[in-house]
């Protein structure tokens, strides 16, 4: 075995990888959008495990409340309030040398993403917003790789392994994005760090096989848990097939990558504020948000709309999705507020 291969000795072991497997690894670059919960352990699976380059990005900093289940991060990261992607980079660079780690700090959207992937062999989810998994599922369409599509949150994960023209895409598998304000978040319904655990071990092992060739042992359809109670649930693992009436994959209207469906930041002059006005219109539930807004700031609400106070911003929010956020004039944070307390 060569020298270069030694740490990987274990994993050559496994006679679906072997050497020529580990050497597929070794050249491929990985594209992986988010490094919280899924994708920082996506992260140091694939950087353990020897992929040639790995490309990350990410818009947020590290809170202390990221750490039980965020396992690149470190008090002092959180303390110095340090962009995940930053951190991210150090950490990674020290696990293997052998491997090109890019990260970048920035709000992954439509005018970018051609560019920060493009070189990659696959495109891995590790995000909590629907509108950038559409993204990323447009993007894949438009690149013609494969993408993995995860998602958790409380004790709950779901997946899925997208391949252009072979499989469902997601807007096959969801037509629609749920409405605003209509899910769970993490930051509303909590999450327990084994549920996005288990979720980054089954992408990071249908990206394994992909970038080996094994694409005879990828999971077909839609793989569905619950931890707490148990529950398991596959969707469509029988002979899966693209919708020939999906707008996406069939007809190729890639609209998130040409920004027809971006959540719009807009900065409202001399008020400190930003208004957020969602990707599609519904009308909110206000009573279900109030409920999961209660424990995480000051909620009040007049029937007309419904106001947070947290994070040293406030956020009213209005029936239609749209949001006034202030004490910022930062579009990309008033966006991650109101995704992480309405959604995307």
């Amino acid at each position: 075995m060569e020298d270069k291969f030694e740490r990987y000795s274990r994993q050559v072991l496994f006679p679906p990888i072997g050497e020529s497997g580990q050497e597929s690894l070794s050249k491929a670059t990985v594209g992986l959008v988010g490094l919280g919960a899924l994708g920082s352990t996506i992260a140091e699976s694939l950087v353990r495990g020897g992929i040639g380059r790995l490309i990350a990005v990410d818009r947020d900093i590290i809170e202390s409340s990221n750490l039980h289940r965020q396992g690149l991060y470190q008090e002092e990261d959180a303390q110095s309030k340090l962009p995940k992607a930053e951190a991210a980079r150090k950490r990674l660079q020290t696990m293997n040398s052998q491997v090109t780690v890019e990260t970048h700090v920035l709000d992954f959207r439509a005018n970018c993403a051609e560019d920060l992937f493009s070189d990659c062999q696959i495109l891995i989810d590790g995000t909590d917003s629907f509108e950038t998994r559409y993204l990323i599922n447009d993007l894949s369409i438009r690149l013609g790789i494969p993408w993995i599509y995860g998602a958790c949150v409380g004790a709950t994960g779901m997946t899925a392994t997208i391949i252009p023209q072979e499989t469902p895409c997601l807007a096959c598998l969801f037509p629609d994005p749920p409405p605003p304000g209509s899910g769970e978040t993490c930051d509303t319904a909590g999450i327990i760090a084994p549920a996005a655990q288990i979720v980054a071990a089954l992408q990071v092992t249908e990206a394994l096989k992909i970038l080996v060739g094994d694409t005879d042992s990828l999971r077909t359809g839609l793989l569905s848990f619950e931890l707490w109670p148990f529950r398991l649930i596959e969707i469509g693992t029988k002979n899966p097939k693209p919708n020939a009436s999906c707008p996406a994959c069939s007809k190729k209207e890639l609209r998130f990558l040409d920004g027809e469906h971006e959540t719009e930041g807009i900065v409202l002059c001399g008020r400190d504020s930003v208004q957020i006005r969602p990707s599609s219109v519904a009308r909110m539930d206000f009573a279900d948000i109030e409920d999961r807004w209660k424990t995480q700031g000051t909620v009040e609400g007049n029937g007309l709309v419904l106001t947070l106070t947290a994070e040293e911003l406030t956020m009213t929010l209005f029936r239609d999705g749209r949001a006034l956020i202030k004490g910022t004039t930062d579009p990309a944070r008033a966006r991650q507020f109101y995704a992480r307390y309405v959604g995307s």
